[in-house]
């Protein structure tokens, strides 16, 4: 089928490989180059944040994590298995993703920064965007894909394609696209700093100051961050900069003294739930696949909903 993939973020390109996997003919709509979408600033660490609904999420989420895991085996550009440790200053009940990661075990007590009563160890994906986002593009164009820099304000602007079927994966853009008044931004802020030794990649999502995450890199670390619902401003605020900093240390002390390289905000696209559906409304002629909202969680059921978008179009 002549396939049309509005979106060239984690979830359009994502969709673009499995559909070209399928033999579909492909064409990708973006405004933006990869460099310029959110999913290219992200932290990228497997883990479900800020989606749903919880049952669709922790299947979507499994599907990806195995590609991950495999794509980490086979030595794929910017993408490798992680230690983590989740810190809680209280016992933690039951997570529902326990069984998704490797190597699940309570954290030993010499694990623990100060000030911790409790912790989670793990291993799962870290994906280092400005690396593979650029891959997968070029995976995907060498796969056959059709690369069209356009920038549309409704579904209807990209008929003169003549596709069988259109995939919707704007993001944020999306709830503009078809008029669904649910789709909002979530502001993220991320603080990227030098890499004094860091290997783990340590979270608290419950630190009195806000989330906080530390996420080592190749050269940098990714310290985190915000999650701010309905806020569109993408200028850095300094004095989150620093609250930023001052919760990275108390979850990774290793990072006193660390440099700031830059400070980043984007824009998640945030809904109550993910959009992945087969639509026969928004367009008289050709149907539509939605596949949007996917929140913090893009690098984590990317590829999940992928799999279930080429489902639906193996369907019509």
């Amino acid at each position: 089928m002549r396939t049309v993939v509005v979106g060239a973020g984690v979830s359009g390109l994502s969709t673009a490989a499995e559909l070209l996997r399928a033999g579909h003919e492909v064409t990708l709509v973006s405004a933006d180059p990869v460099a310029a979408t959110t999913s290219y600033l992200a932290a990228a660490v497997w883990f479900p944040t800020a989606a749903g609904p919880p049952d669709r999420v922790n299947s979507w989420g499994t599907e990806t994590f195995t590609h991950l895991e495999e794509l980490a085996q086979n030595s794929t550009p910017g993408v490798r298995m992680c230690e983590s440790l989740a810190l809680y200053r209280t016992q933690p009940g039951p997570v529902d993703w326990a069984h998704s990661v490797r190597e699940f075990r309570p954290a030993r007590k010499s694990e623990l920064p100060p000030g911790y009563a409790a912790g989670l160890r793990f291993a799962v994906p870290l994906v280092e965007m400005p690396i593979f986002l650029p891959w997968l593009r070029n995976q995907v164009i060498a796969a056959g894909a059709h690369w069209v820099s356009r920038t549309i304000g409704e579904l209807a602007e990209i008929t003169d394609l003549t596709p069988d079927v259109v995939i919707n994966c704007a993001g944020l853009r999306a709830g503009e696209l078809v008029g669904d008044p649910t789709v909002h931004p979530i502001r993220g802020q991320i603080v990227r700093v030098t890499n004094p030794g860091l290997s783990m990649s340590v979270r608290d999502e419950a630190h009195p100051l806000g989330r906080a995450y530390a996420h080592p890199r190749a050269t940098d670390c990714i310290l985190g961050g915000t999650l701010e619902p309905h806020q569109w401003d993408t200028t850095p605020n300094p004095e989150l900069t620093q609250s930023i900093l001052r919760r990275c240390r108390d979850i990774a002390p290793r990072l006193d003294g660390c440099e700031i390289i830059e400070t980043l905000v984007g824009l998640r696209p945030g809904r109550p739930n993910v959009r992945l559906e087969l639509d026969h409304t928004t367009l008289p002629d050709t149907p539509v696949v939605h596949n949007y909202g996917h929140g913090g969680a893009g690098i984590t059921i990317g590829y999940g909903c992928a799999r279930e978008v080429a489902e639906l179009v193996a369907a019509l």
